[in-house]
This record gives C-alpha cells, structure tokens and sequence, in this order.
C-alpha cells in the first residue's frame, strides 16, 4: 500500500506515453489500458479506459501504478458512489464528502489506508464531461501526462 505522500508525488510527476502504437478508442462494453511512464522513464503507470456496454455515455478513466493501486479514477455517468462514513477525515478536502453518496460525473482519489473508496464532485477542469474526447485529454492534463497516448478517437 502506497503512504499518502507516495501517491501525490506519483500523480504529481510529468508522464508520457511508453509507445508510439495507435489505438482504437474503446466502443461499448470495451476496455483498453495505455503503458503511461515518468518523463525519466523510471516510473510505469497505466491507463484504463473503459466503456458501458448499454449506456454509452458510461466511461470510466483511470491511473494506475504499479497495476494495482488506482491513483486517480473519473467516473462518467455511472452509478452514485457512497463515500465513507468517519470520525476523524484522512484529508481536509474530504470533509464536505463525508459520507456523501456522489451522483456522477465524479472523481476518485488515491486516500492511505482507503485506497480509491472515497470521491469528490468533478473538479473545474474538467469542462465538458459530456465530450468523452475533450474529457480523456482533460483527464490526461490531470494526471500530469504532457505527451498523451495516440488514440483513434472516432466512434
């Protein structure tokens, strides 16, 4: 498990895409993951990208380190997610969420000791969460990934 200090750090370098190979942006009910690295090359991430099979504005992007720790998750127009319900709130950001059932679009954060359980409202930056093309390279800038994937974005 990363501390909290690790995970920031992690979302915080600049990143590039680890290949140069074209992909076909997911259609419904596909999923796709991008080898993402630190500008070094030291650090290996992934991309996931993933869409609903029925409801095709459905879309989730993710970060990932290691595989298996989720930085940074964007759920696009799926379910509600319930936030837990603490005394003591790991981050001050966190509070006005405590134990809030979010409505999507929202965004998950890595929290230490609650891995990706707990989301907040979608941050300003991203400004058209109905545009599934301008919200990946919004996402990408997010995550602070400067040479973004090469997607076929046509649907």
């Amino acid at each position: 498990m990363l501390t909290q200090i690790e995970a920031d750090s992690l979302r915080a370098i600049q990143k590039r895409r680890s290949d140069n190979m074209r992909r076909d942006f997911p259609v419904g009910g596909e999923k796709i993951t991008l080898p993402i690295e630190s500008i070094d090359g030291r650090e290996k991430f992934q991309l996931d990208i993933s869409r609903g099979r029925i409801r095709l504005t459905k879309c989730t992007y993710q970060e990932r380190y290691q595989s298996i720790n989720i930085l940074v998750r964007l759920d696009l127009d799926g379910p509600p997610h319930p936030n837990p319900e603490v005394n003591v709130v790991p981050l001050q950001f966190l509070a006005p969420y405590n134990g809030q059932t979010l409505k999507p679009p929202h965004l998950h954060l890595y929290v230490e000791g609650f891995l990706d359980k707990w989301a907040i409202p979608l941050p300003k930056e991203f400004t058209a969460p109905n545009d599934l093309f301008t919200t990946f390279q919004e996402f990408c800038k997010y995550c602070n990934i400067i040479e973004m994937p090469l997607l076929d974005m046509t649907l």
